[in-house]
């Protein structure tokens, strides 16, 4: 919620603090709520319930869709961005963070003191957090989510304060909580006083991950959860210090290309976005990306793109700190030319496809990109030509014109055949008699995307005097009750 608000602030002007603002994502049966605001919460709405429900609840309430791709990315950065505490953190779930601050806390001034530095450093970065310190991995967990926030808990503590917690904290599937609210077990306490022999023989067939003893045993530090912490990944980054401000970067870009370049080469890995930063002596920053059509790491060719993008770079009173990192790698094996000298042409087409991007700009360099449509003008789209390789094109039931006229070019009806295509038609201020003709394939609006009243079209392959092969369809029917007289186009003209 706290990454949908910052970001619609930025576009639009966010609803009113007493709306109730949800934001929903696709369930089984329809949308279901993904996360909500402060308002719905004072509401009683709660995550999972189907929008349609709360919306006869609630008919003021604020729907947007939810992100859950963006919201993990962005819980991937944070977790990373908080080893600035301790080493060891790595996602919990969906919405959390899990930090073992084993011999980090004295750093801080103590548990209190680094609990009270990571909600002002949130709050700093427009996150909201609920804090809380435990001796096991579990009961932290269940005392951030279900206990009074900032919570402390020392290693006598750890039974007194998880017993008034409800046993959905021990992150049980709803079956397994059900079974134990049918039991009268609905808190961690009564759990713990039951008898462990009658419960293990209800919960021996479960999976240790979804085991509520075994979930219970490991937050009480009966049995051990460790961190496994993933590393954080390599970068892959050239720097250039100087001993006094510049204005000019170009000088120094063969020893920033060389040395990226080096270290990829040595990993067997080839560049496929790159972003030049020069650090100005003011404190402000500017960076240039650079994207190519296939992983390489040739310096030379490197320098070239690089060359066509520091047109604009304002470098103020100079810098004296550049930076060259590769932002994305692909896996690039070691490989060398022909005997004879000669190279790969695929290596040739992509390194032209990236010297044209970076002059001209992603937009005017694409690919062709198939779609599926019954509307010719609709089947082929374009992308931009480094986000991959072109599309292998559709096999087609009919022969269709290697030229199509985008728009169609309307006609001028001399004269119609009935129930046929025109016999003289004006096309560009020129007659043509049709000496053949082929058809009619009539292609029907698609009614999921055009307008309402969108009319048929029947299409026609003509030949006239000159030996020349033309594709025209007539729009609409007479008395199809969808417009007035049938209008001709001229769409395609065969090879």
């Amino acid at each position: 919620m706290d990454r949908w608000q910052r970001m619609t602030a930025q576009q639009r002007t966010l609803p009113d603090d007493t709306v109730p603002v949800v934001l929903a994502r696709q369930g089984a049966h329809g949308p279901v709520i993904h996360a909500l605001g402060a308002a719905a919460q004072a509401r009683g709405i709660s995550a999972g319930e189907r929008v349609v429900d709360v919306q006869a609840i609630h008919p003021d309430l604020h729907v947007e869709p939810a992100d859950p791709e963006g919201e993990g990315a962005l819980l991937a950065r944070v977790a990373l961005w908080a080893r600035r505490w301790c080493p060891w953190t790595v996602r919990d779930g969906a919405d959390g963070i899990v930090m073992d601050v084993t011999g980090a806390a004295h750093l801080f001034g103590g548990e209190a003191a680094m609990l009270r530095d990571m909600g002002a450093r949130f709050a700093m970065q427009g996150l909201s957090a609920r804090l809380a310190m435990a001796p096991t991995r579990g009961a932290a967990q269940m005392l951030a989510r279900f206990g009074a926030a900032g919570t402390i808990c020392g290693p006598q503590e750890v039974a007194e304060l998880l017993a008034p917690l409800p046993v959905v904290a021990l992150r049980i599937d709803s079956d397994t909580s059900r079974l134990l609210t049918r039991l009268g077990l609905k808190t961690i306490g009564a759990l713990m006083e039951v008898p462990r022999v009658a419960l293990m023989r209800r919960f021996d067939r479960i999976a240790e991950d979804r085991n509520p003893l075994v979930l219970l045993d490991r937050a009480l530090g009966r049995l051990g959860d460790p961190l496994n912490a993933p590393g954080e990944g390599r970068r892959w980054l050239a720097r250039a210090r100087l001993p006094e401000p510049v204005i000019d970067p170009v000088p120094h870009l063969d020893g920033l290309a060389a040395d990226l370049c080096t270290q990829l080469a040595q990993a067997e890995l080839g560049v496929r976005l790159l972003r030049l930063t020069i650090y100005r002596v003011d404190g402000e920053w500017r960076s240039r990306n650079v994207a190519t059509a296939s992983a390489s790491r040739e310096a030379s060719h490197v320098l070239r793109l690089l060359r066509g993008k520091l047109d604009g770079i304002d470098p103020g009173f100079g810098f004296d700190l550049l930076t060259l990192e590769a932002l994305r790698v692909e896996p690039l094996a070691l490989h060398q030319d022909h005997l004879e000298g000669g190279r790969e042409a695929g290596r040739d087409v992509a390194a032209l496809l990236d010297r044209l991007t970076a002059k001209l700009g992603p937009e005017r360099i694409t690919w062709p990109v198939w779609v599926q449509s019954h509307l010719p003008e609709r089947v082929e789209g374009r992308v931009p030509a480094l986000t991959g390789a072109p599309a292998a094109p559709p096999v087609l039931s009919r022969d269709r014109p290697l030229r199509l006229l985008t728009p169609p070019e309307e006609i001028a009806v001399l004269y119609a055949v009935p129930e046929g295509p025109p016999a003289r038609f004006r096309w560009r201020r020129v007659a043509y008699l049709t000496t053949r003709h082929e058809g009619p394939e009539r292609i029907a609006p698609e009614w999921w995307r055009d307008r309402p009243g969108t009319r048929l079209r029947d299409y026609y392959k003509v030949e006239v005097g000159d030996g020349r092969r033309f594709w025209i369809y007539r729009q609409g029917i007479l008395g199809d009750g969808r417009g007035g007289d049938p209008h001709w186009f001229l769409h395609g003209i065969f090879a």
